[in-house]
């Protein structure tokens, strides 16, 4: 797997969400910026179907892929607001992120996250940032991160087995932990 990093800014966010809805379409802006508010991993956010999201009490329910775990997210408002205008558009469709085949046809399956992930590397290559599906979980750990949420509070957002893994995951290096001496003097 190749490696991919969190973007560190509000402001890379955001052109990044803009350079996808303008050069390649809506649809891969709202999975980049659902993706960062839900922290799902790319396979599980493409195949929430509309019928495991409850928007009066905020919450979509997933089965996990790879733990098979079941989860039961709050959605903020933004990733509210992005799901009521993506079924107001699309009320038929099944999934969230369908798929339209050849001519405009649904094909009642969800996009393939190799697509996704070819538009997200291309985007990263513009704005200089090694960017992949898994970005989103990364920043949004991040952006915790820098906000002072625990570490195991963290661990238990992504859904990982220790905070440990966590660390790796969102970029903490050993430097990052050498830095807290120089930050810090007491």
């Amino acid at each position: 797997m190749n490696e991919v990093e969190a973007v560190k800014s509000k402001n890379y966010l955001i052109t990044i969400h803009t350079l996808l809805k303008r050069l390649w379409s809506q649809d891969f802006a709202d999975i980049w910026r659902l993706g960062v508010n839900v922290a799902l991993r790319i396979s599980d956010l493409l195949s929430i179907r509309t019928e495991n999201i409850d928007l009066v009490r905020q919450e979509l329910e997933v089965v996990e892929g790879k733990t098979k775990k079941r989860r039961l997210i709050r959605l903020n408002d933004t990733a509210v607001k992005i799901i009521q205008r993506r079924q107001e558009v699309n009320y038929a469709h099944k999934y969230l992120f369908q798929s339209i085949g050849h001519r405009g046809r649904s094909l009642d399956k969800p996009m393939h996250r190799s697509t996704v992930a070819r538009k997200f590397k291309e985007i990263g290559l513009i704005v200089g940032v090694k960017l992949g599906t898994h970005s989103m979980r990364k920043i949004r750990g991040y952006m915790l991160h820098k906000a002072v949420v625990s570490i195991e509070q963290i661990a238990r957002v992504l859904n990982h087995s220790s905070p440990s893994v966590t660390m790796a995951y969102i970029g903490l290096t050993r430097e990052a932990t050498m830095q807290t001496y120089d930050d810090f003097d007491l």
